[in-house]
C-alpha cells in the first residue's frame, strides 16, 4: 500500500514521537554460548524450521480466540507476540524491543511493557496496537539513529542499534541491504513465510489457510551454538501450543519445556538417596586411624624463605589427641547438639579441636582472631556456646571479648590453651595460675573414643554467613553432608589415599570444612602452610611445588594470590576446587598456566547447601589445551553432583522447571542440605523448602531398623534449597549463574543488600517512598544512589529554595537537612560502606506503563547539579556543633567540592569528592579566609574539618607549623627512600642478559613498545612504521581485550593525526598493565614475546605532577623491571628506555650545569652516574624516574645493550601542530593568555618537537652500545622562558609581559579570589609557590644523542643529528593547531598570522579521549 511522504515538519514530528517511545529503552540481548567478540563481528548462519501441524493447529485456535474478543490480528501478530514472550523469558526483562516492519517494509522498533502476569490476548491486542502505531509513523532507521544521537549528552555514548532482536514478516522484511549492513549488532533475525508450492512466498497478513509456515532464524555463529538455535525454535513452537491451550492464563506460566530439552534437564522428582547416610565423619576418620595408625595426617610446614623440617603428625596422634579433647568435653556434661566456640588459627590444633568436638557429639563453630572483638561477640551472642576452646596459638581473647563470655555465657567448660606438641602431647592450659592442665584429668583415655552415637540430622557445624540486618545467620549443618559425597568425589577426580590436600580456606568461613575432612576421609595428607607463605605474591606457588601437593580447595581470590607473582610450576597439583565466588576464564588460566596438570573445577554451593554443590570441569592444559577457548568468561557453576540436583525454577510459576535459557531462580535439592538457621525458623521455612514435585510417598526408607543413629535420623525429607541466585539451563544442561534475584550486591568488595537499605530507609518517619539503586558515575565507578519522596516536613525543616530551578538542585538544596537526617540515622542502621553516597528527594517517583518505577527515568545527579546544591548550604542544623573555624572551613568545602551536600567534621576531604587539584584551591581558601600562611601540605595530613580547624588555630595564635612537623609519625622522607629502594630492588632485576645481534637495515625486526597510546607514543609508532616494511610492532595497551586494544591504539593515533590504515598489518596489541607482574600477560603470550621481540621500547609511565613515589612505584619502576626481565628471557634484546630530565631536576645539577659550561662545556655529561639527584628529588613521578634509570644502569653491567634516553618537555609534531594539551607548557600557554599576562622569567627551556624526541627514541633502539648509555634529548638551541611565551604577543594574543612577582599575586588573584578557572588550577601547586626556581633546569650534553642519529641516518636517509629546537614558526604551528581544536581562542590583536593548519574530523572526534593527556598510565 502506498503513502504519501510526510512533509518535513510532519517527518520530525514522527521522529519526536519515536524519541518518546524509546526514551530510557531497554535493549535486550539473548543469552549466548560465547563470548561476545569486542568489536563486534559477524559469521551468520541460517537454521530454518518448518511449523509442525500442532502449531499450526494451535495459531488457528489463538486466531479464534482472538477474533471472538474482536482483536484483530494475523498470523504474524500471533508468532510476534510469542516472541516477544519468549525473550521475556530468556532475558527476564519487562522492557522488550524487537525490530519489525510494517507492509511497506518500512522497518520500525516495536517497544512493549510486559508482565507475567499479562493474559496471552491482552498482549496479543497490545501488540497489535503498537504494530499499527509503528507502522504509521515510519521513519528511516537511521535518520531515528541520527536524531536520538544528537539528543544525548556528551557523556553519553551514541547508539550504533535500537535493537538487538528483529522478527520480520518475510515479504515485508527490509531489504537485503539494510539486513546485511545493520546486522553486525543484532543477535538474532526470525523471518517467518508462508510457502505455496509454486514457492512464491505468501502474506501471513492476509491469510489463515496456508499449507506450510516456516521459521528462518538467522543468527551469528560467534555467539550461538546450532544445537541453541534449534532449542530457540523449539521454544517458540511450543509456545504457540502452550497459548492456544489458555488464551487467557498468564504468559509467565506458559510452558515452553519440550522433550529434546527434558532430556538434558534434571528430573525433580527422582530419588535422591535422602536416607543413604555415610556414617559420621568423625567415626570414619577413628576407622582410618585403627587402620594405619602412623601414616602420616597432618604436615606443618616452616615458610619457603627459611631452612627448616616440617613438622609431621600420624593418625594416631590426631586420633588420640582429639580423644583426649571429647573425653574432657563429655565430662564436662557437653551434650549432642551443644556448640563449642573454636577461638583458632590455621594449624593442626585447629584440625584435633574440631575432631575432638565432633566425637564429643557436639557442634564446632570457629572465631577467627582476625575479627574485630564486636564482631567476635556478635558470633558468641548467635550461637551462645556452652563450651570455648581456645588454641594458644591463636592468641588470647581480648579483654572486651572475656568480659562478654564472663557476663553473658553459661559455659559448662573453657580450655584456655589447646596445643599439640611436636611430640603428639596434648595441653590444653590452666584455668589458673598454679593449676593443673585442665586435660590431664582425661589424657588416660586417649586411645578410647568417646562412644557418643550422631546421626544424618544431627548438627556437627554452625557456619555464619552474612545477615541482611547486620546479624549474622548461624546455619546448622548435619552430618548427612560430610561424609556422603566423598566416595564418588574420589571415583570422579581420581582422589586417594596419595594425595597431598591444602589447608588454605579461611577458618571461620566453612569451606575450611571441606580442606579438613577430604583428606580425613580418605586417609590422605593435610599440609598447612605459614601465614608469610599464603600472603606474600609469589612464596605460596613455591610452597605448593615444594610439598607437591595434588589438591587444593580455593576461593577465587585465593587462587590468584597463588598465581601471582609466581613463577614456579606446580607439576603435582592435579585438581584443584574452587568455591564461594564467580569463577573467571582468566582465574583457570591464571592457575592452569603454573599447574599444567591441574583440572579445575569450579563448584557453585553455599554454606547452606553444606556439601551438596554443583561441579564444571576445566580439563588440565595437558589435556586440553584449546577447552577455555570456547568458553564464557564466567565459568558456568555446572551441573549437580552425586544426588544434587541445580533446579531453575520459574519465579512466576513455580511449579515448572525454566527451559534452557530461560531466566529463572535457583534451587539445590538434594540430602545433604543443612537443617536451617539458628534462632530462626521463619528465615528456615523461607530457604528450605519442601519439595512439590515429587510424591514423597514413592521414596523408599532403606535406613537399616537396627542402626544406632536411626533416634538421630528425622526420616526422608524431600527438601531443596531456595538460593536467591538467578541462573540459566545451557543447552548441555550445565548451568550458568545470571545475577540475583534479590537485591543484593557489591560495591568495593562490600556485599550489600539494596532490600535492607530500602527497609531502613522507609521506616524514616519523613520518607513515604523510596528506591536505592546502584548507578555509575562519571568515572565508572558503581555509587550508591537512594530516591526519597519525603512526607510529613513542617515549614522549619525545608531550607530555600527557587521553585524554578533544576528539580534535582531544587530537592537536594530544599531537603538538606532532611538528607542530613537521614544520613545520620542510617549510620546507626547501616555499616557505613552501604549508607548511599547520594539521597535524591523527589516530588514524586516516574512510573512506567506497567505503573511500576520506571528506574531508568530516575535522575542520577551530575557534577553540576550537585555544585549547584553545594552552594546553597543551611545556616542552620549541624552549625551548633562545629566552631567558627570549624563552620568557615566547612562552607568553604562546601563551596569547592563538587559532590558534597553535606559534610562533617571528622570526614576525610578525600573520602567526599576532594582531591589534589582540589586540595590546592583549599590551601589557597584558607589563606585567604585566616590571613595565615598555611602549607600546602597540611589537606594530605589534616583532611579533616576537625584536624585543619586545630592547626589553623595554632598558627592564629602565633605558633609556627610546617608540613614537616605535621603528623610526624606518618611522615616519610621520600628522598631517602626512593634512593634506599633502588638498591634493595636491584636483587629483583636479572642477574645476567643474553647478547642482542645488530640487525641490519632490511631484516626483518620485532619491536615491542609500551606506551604506545600515549601522546609521545603515537610519534613513536609513526617513526618505526614508516622505516621499513620488514618492522612489526608489538604494542602493550591496557584493554580488554587485544581487539579493543587496537581500537584504543588507532583513535590515539587518529587524535593526532598520525594514524595510516596500512599500520594495522604491521601492528599486534597485547593487553596489560604496567604494574602488574608481566605486565598481567598470560604466560603463553609472554614466552612467545621473548621469543620473537628484538627491541624493546619501554615508553609507557604513569604521569602525575602531585602523587607520591609510592604510588607511582607499580607502574613506573615494577614496570621497568618488567622490561629488564623480558629482554633477559629468549633471544638477546636491546632497551631503549624513555626516562626524563624531570631525574636531574635538583640544586646540585643546577649548580654542576653553572660550572661545565661556565668552563665552556656543554652541560651535564650523559656518562654522569646520576648520583646527585639520589636524594633531593621532589616529585614522585621524578623520583620514580630515577629508580628505573638506576634499575636500568645496573642491568648494562649486567650485559644488557641499551639507551636511557632523557627528554626534556616534549611538545607538538614539527610538521602537523599536533600537540598534548595537558603538557605543562601548553597550559602555561593557555593560563597566560586567561590572564592577559605572562611572567619575565629567564630560564631556558628545554622543549623539543615530539617527532624529534620519537626519532632519537627509535634511533636508541636499533644502534645501541655494549651495555646502557644516556642519550640526552635537547634543545638546539634553547629559548628562554619569556620568549617562549612572547610568542604569544607576537602573534596577537593578548598577552603583555609581566614581573613574575606581579605575575604571580594576579595569577593568585584570578584563581582564588574570583573564582575563575584557569587551565593551571592543577598546578597552582607548582606555578605559584617558586616558578622561577621549579623551571631551572640544567644544560645537557648529548654527545650520545649526535652519535647515535648519525648512524641512524645510514637507515632513514636523513641526519638530524644537529638536534631540533622550538622557535617561533614551531610555536606559531602550536597555537595555529590549539585554535583550530578549540583549545585557546583566536588571536584577538594585529600580528604575525598563524600557519595554517589542516585537521580533519576524526582527529576532533578522536581528541576526547586520546591516551597520553592526563595522569592516567599511557600503556
Amino acid at each position: 500500500m502506498s503513502q504519501t511522504a510526510p512533509s518535513d515538519t510532519e517527518y520530525n514530528q514522527r521522529l519526536e514521537r519515536w524519541s518518546e517511545r524509546l526514551k530510557s529503552q531497554t535493549i535486550s540481548h539473548l543469552p549466548t554460548d560465547y563470548s561476545r567478540p569486542v568489536p563486534s563481528r559477524l559469521v551468520e548462519a541460517v537454521f530454518e524450521r518448518t511449523l509442525p501441524e500442532d502449531a499450526k493447529t494451535a495459531l488457528i485456535k489463538v486466531y479464534v480466540a482472538a477474533q471472538a474478543k474482536g482483536i484483530l490480528v494475523t498470523p504474524f501478530n500471533i508468532l510476534l507476540t510469542i516472541f516477544i514472550i519468549l525473550v521475556s523469558r530468556m532475558t527476564g526483562d519487562e522492557d522488550i524491543s524487537i525490530g519489525t516492519s510494517s507492509e511497506n517494509a518500512i522497518p520500525f522498533v516495536l517497544r512493549t511493557f510486559i508482565q507475567p502476569s499479562d493474559s496471552f490476548l491482552d498482549l496479543l491486542a497490545k501488540v497489535c496496537d503498537l504494530e499499527k502505531e509503528g507502522s504509521s509513523d515510519a521513519v528511516d532507521f537511521s535518520d531515528l539513529i541520527n536524531f536520538l544521537n544528537a539528543k544525548l549528552s556528551k557523556k553519553d555514548d551514541p547508539r550504533k542499534t535500537l535493537v538487538h532482536l528483529r522478527f520480520y514478516n518475510a515479504p515485508d522484511a527490509p531489504s537485503e541491504n539494510f539486513l546485511s549492513t545493520t546486522g553486525l549488532d543484532v543477535d538474532l533475525t526470525v523471518l517467518v513465510s508462508v510457502k505455496k508450492p509454486s514457492d512464491q512466498l505468501t502474506s501471513l497478513r492476509s491469510q489463515f489457510t496456508f499449507p506450510d509456515l516456516q521459521l528462518k532464524l538467522i543468527y551469528n555463529q560467534l555467539l550461538f551454538s546450532e544445537s541453541r538455535v534449534n532449542i530457540v525454535a523449539d521454544q517458540l513452537l511450543k509456545l504457540v501450543v502452550s497459548a492456544s491451550k489458555d488464551v487467557t492464563g498468564p504468559i509467565g506460566a506458559l510452558d515452553l519445556m519440550t522433550p529434546t530439552q527434558m532430556n538434558v534437564l534434571p528430573d525433580p522428582t527422582v530419588d535422591l538417596d535422602w536416607s543413604g547416610y555415610r556414617g559420621a565423619i568423625q567415626d570414619i576418620f577413628a576407622s582410618n586411624a585403627a587402620k594405619f595408625p602412623d601414616r602420616e595426617c597432618i604436615v606443618v610446614t616452616p615458610s619457603v624463605t627459611i631452612d627448616a623440617p616440617v613438622t609431621s603428625y600420624t593418625y594416631r596422634q590426631i586420633d588420640e589427641s582429639s580423644n583426649i579433647l571429647a573425653h574432657h568435653l563429655v565430662k564436662n556434661g557437653i551434650e549432642r547438639g551443644d556448640v563449642v566456640m573454636v577461638y583458632a588459627y590455621r594449624g593442626v590444633d585447629l584440625v584435633v579441636a574440631v575432631m575432638g568436638v565432633l566425637k564429643a557429639g557436639a557442634t564446632f563453630s570457629v572465631i577467627d582472631p582476625a575479627y574485630p572483638p564486636a564482631r567476635q561477640i556478635i558470633y558468641l551472642s548467635v550461637a551462645k556456646p556452652r563450651a570455648l576452646v581456645v588454641l594458644e596459638d591463636a592468641g588470647v581473647l581480648s579483654p572486651t571479648v572475656v568480659e562478654y563470655v564472663e557476663k553473658s555465657l553459661e559455659l559448662k567448660t573453657y580450655v584456655p590453651a589447646l596445643k599439640l606438641a611436636k611430640d603428639g602431647s596434648l595441653t590444653g592450659g590452666s584455668v589458673s595460675k598454679g593449676a593443673d592442665d585442665i586435660l590431664q584429668h582425661v589424657l588416660h583415655l586417649k586411645s578410647e573414643q568417646t562412644g557418643v552415637v550422631v546421626g544424618p540430622d544431627s548438627t556437627p557445624t554452625l557456619s555464619f554467613t552474612s545477615g541482611s540486618e547486620g546479624i549474622p545467620k548461624g546455619v546448622k549443618g548435619r552430618h548427612f553432608s560430610l561424609a556422603y559425597y566423598f566416595d564418588w568425589m574420589a571415583q570422579e577426580f581420581n582422589l586417594s589415599e596419595s594425595d597431598r590436600f591444602t589447608m588454605l580456606s579461611g577458618i571461620a568461613h566453612d569451606p575450611i570444612q571441606r580442606d579438613i575432612f577430604t583428606p580425613l576421609f580418605l586417609g590422605a595428607s593435610l599440609i598447612v602452610p605459614t601465614a608469610e607463605d599464603i600472603g606474600t605474591p609469589g612464596q605460596l606457588a613455591q610452597w605448593a611445588n615444594k610439598y607437591k601437593v595434588t589438591v587444593t580447595h580455593l576461593t577465587p581470590a585465593m587462587g590468584q594470590l597463588l598465581a601471582a607473582q609466581a613463577d614456579e610450576p606446580i607439576p603435582s597439583l592435579h585438581h584443584a576446587f574452587f568455591v564461594g565466588d564467580i569463577l573467571t576464564k582468566r582465574d583457570c588460566l591464571r592457575l592452569q598456566v603454573l599447574a599444567n596438570n591441574v583440572n579445575v573445577v569450579n563448584m557453585y554451593g553455599t554454606t547452606e547447601t553444606q556439601r551438596s554443590v554443583s561441579y564444571f570441569v576445566v580439563p588440565a592444559r595437558s589435556q586440553d589445551q584449546t577447552f577455555l577457548e570456547s568458553q564464557k568468561d564466567v565459568i558456568p557453576a555446572g551441573r549437580g553432583m552425586k544426588n544434587v540436583q541445580l533446579l531453575v525454577i520459574n519465579r512466576f510459576d513455580t511449579n515448572k522447571i525454566c527451559g534452557i535459557g530461560e531466566v529463572g531462580e535457583i534451587y539445590l535439592r538434594a540430602g545433604g542440605l543443612a537443617e536451617g538457621y539458628l534462632g530462626n525458623d521463619e528465615l528456615t521455612s523461607k530457604k528450605f523448602l519442601k519439595s512439590w514435585f515429587a510424591d514423597p510417598s514413592k521414596f523408599v526408607d532403606r535406613t537399616p531398623e537396627n542402626a544406632p543413629w536411626k533416634p538421630y535420623w528425622f526420616g526422608i525429607r524431600d527438601r531443596m534449597y531456595r538460593s536467591g541466585d538467578l541462573g540459566r539451563y545451557l543447552p548441555t544442561g550445565n548451568v550458568e549463574c545470571s545475577g540475583r534475584a534479590d537485591d543484593q550486591i557489591k560495591i568495593r568488595g562490600f556485599r550489600i543488600e539494596l532490600g535492607e537499605i530500602n527497609t531502613h530507609l522507609s521506616r524514616h518517619p519523613n520518607v513515604r517512598e523510596n528506591i536505592t539503586l546502584v548507578r555509575r558515575d562519571k568515572d565508572e565507578e558503581p555509587t550508591l544512589v537512594a530516591y526519597i519522596v519525603p512526607q510529613g516536613l513542617n515549614k522549619d525543616d525545608f531550607d530555600s529554595a527557587t521553585e524554578s530551578e533544576d528539580i534535582v538542585v531544587n530537592g537536594l538544596k530544599k531537603y538538606r537537612k532532611l538528607i542530613h537526617d537521614i544520613r545520620e540515622y542510617l549510620k546507626t542502621k547501616l555499616p557505613s560502606y552501604a549508607i548511599p553516597s547520594v539521597i535524591v528527594p523527589l516530588h514524586k517517583m516516574p512510573l512506567n506503563p506497567n505503573g511500576k518505577i520506571d528506574k531508568p527515568a530516575l535522575p542520577f545527579p551530575d557534577t553540576s547539579q550537585l555544585a549547584a546544591a553545594s552552594r546553597s548550604h543551611s545556616k542552620h542544623g549541624v552549625d551548633e556543633t562545629l566552631t567558627a573555624t570549624e563552620r568557615d572551613i566547612r562552607d568553604i568545602w562546601l563551596r569547592i567540592i563538587p559532590h558534597a551536600t553535606d559534610v562533617n567534621k571528622k570526614a576525610s576531604f578525600f573520602d567526599i569528592g576532594g582531591h589534589s587539584i582540589l586540595a590546592t584551591r583549599l590551601i589557597f581558601e584558607l589563606r585567604k579566609k585566616f590571613a595565615v600562611n598555611v602549607p600546602l601540605g597540611l589537606v594530605f595530613s589534616e583532611p579533616t574539618i576537625e584536624g585543619l580547624a586545630k592547626e589553623i588555630e595554632r598558627m592564629k595564635s602565633g605558633e609556627m607549623i610546617s608540613v614537616m612537623d605535621i603528623g610526624k609519625e606518618e611522615t616519610r622522607e621520600p628522598e631517602i627512600e626512593y634512593g634506599k629502594d633502588a638498591l634493595d630492588l636491584v636483587d629483583l632485576i636479572p642477574k645476567e642478559f643474553p647478547t642482542s645481534k645488530d640487525l641490519g637495515i632490511d631484516e626483518p625486526k620485532t619491536v615491542f613498545l609500551t606506551g604506545a597510546n600515549g601522546y609521545l607514543g603515537v610519534f613513536i609508532l609513526r617513526d618505526l612504521m614508516t622505516r621499513s616494511s620488514n618492522l612489526k610492532v608489538i604494542a602493550l595497551v591496557r584493554a580488554s581485550s587485544e581487539e579493543h586494544g587496537l581500537k584504543r591504539l588507532k583513535d590515539s593515533c587518529t587524535a593526532y593525526g598520525v594514524w595510516d590504515e596500512s599500520w594495522a598489518q604491521k601492528i599486534s596489541v597485547v593487553n596489560g598493565d604496567l604494574a602488574l607482574e608481566n605486565w598481567g600477560i598470560e604466560e603463553r603470550k609472554w614466552n612467545k614475546l621473548t621469543e620473537v621481540v628484538d627491541y624493546v621500547i619501554h615508553n609507557g609511565a604513569l604521569v602525575h605532577w602531585v602523587y607520591p613515589y609510592s604510588k607511582l612505584r607499580g607502574p613506573n619502576v615494577m614496570g621497568t623491571i618488567t622490561a629488564l626481565k623480558l629482554c633477559s628471557l629468549g633471544k638477546g634484546k636491546s632497551l631503549s628506555f624513555v626516562s626524563s630530565t624531570s631525574t636531574v631536576d635538583t640544586e646540585y645539577y643546577v649548580n654542576l650545569s653553572n660550572e661545565i659550561t661556565s668552563k665552556g662545556g656543554n652541560g651535564i655529561p650523559e656518562s654522569d652516574p646520576l648520583q646527585g639527584s639520589s636524594k633531593d628529588l621532589h616529585t614522585g613521578y621524578g623520583q620514580s624516574k630515577w629508580v628505573s634509570e638506576y634499575l636500568v644502569r645496573q642491568a648494562g653491567l649486567r650485559g644488557l645493550r641499551g639507551v636511557v634516553v632523557r627528554p626534556g618537555y616534549i611538545l607538538g609534531d614539527s610538521k602537523s601542530g599536533a600537540i598534548n594539551t595537558d603538557d605543562f607548557l601548553v597550559r602555561m600557554v593557555k593560563g597566560c593568555i586567561e590572564l592577559g599576562l605572562y611572567p619575565n622569567i629567564n630560564n631556558t627551556v628545554n622543549m623539543v618537537p615530539a617527532d624529534h624526541v620519537a626519532r632519537v627514541v627509535t634511533a636508541s633502539a636499533f644502534h645501541p652500545e655494549q651495555g646502557v648509555i644516556v642519550a640526552h634529548v635537547t634543545s638546539h638551541p634553547r629559548l628562554r622562558f619569556n620568549q617562549f611565551l612572547g610568542t604569544l604577543s607576537t602573534f596577537g594574543f593578548n598577552t603583555k609581559l609581566s614581573e613574575y612577582v606581579n605575575w604571580r599575586i594576579a595569577l593568585e588573584r584570578f584563581v582564588i579570589n574570583e573564582s575563575h578557572d584557569s587551565a593551571l588550577y592543577p598546578l597552582l601547586h607548582f606555578v605559584l609557590d617558586n616558578l622561577p626556581a621549579n623551571t631551572k633546569a640544567p644544560e645537557l650534553d648529548d654527545t650520545n644523542t649526535r652519535e647515535i642519529l648519525k648512524r641512524d641516518a645510514s637507515w632513514t636517509n636523513v641526519d638530524v643529528s644537529n638536534g631540533a629546537a622550538i622557535l617561533e614558526h614551531e610555536m606559531g604551528l602550536y597555537l595555529s593547531y590549539l585554535v583550530a581544536i578549540g583549545f585557546l581562542p583566536k588571536p584577538t590583536l594585529e600580528g604575525k598570522k598563524l600557519p595554517e593548519v589542516k585537521i580533519n574530523e576524526a582527529t576532533l572526534e578522536k581528541l576526547a579521549s586520546a591516551g597520553g593527556r592526563g595522569g592516567a598510565p599511557t600503556h
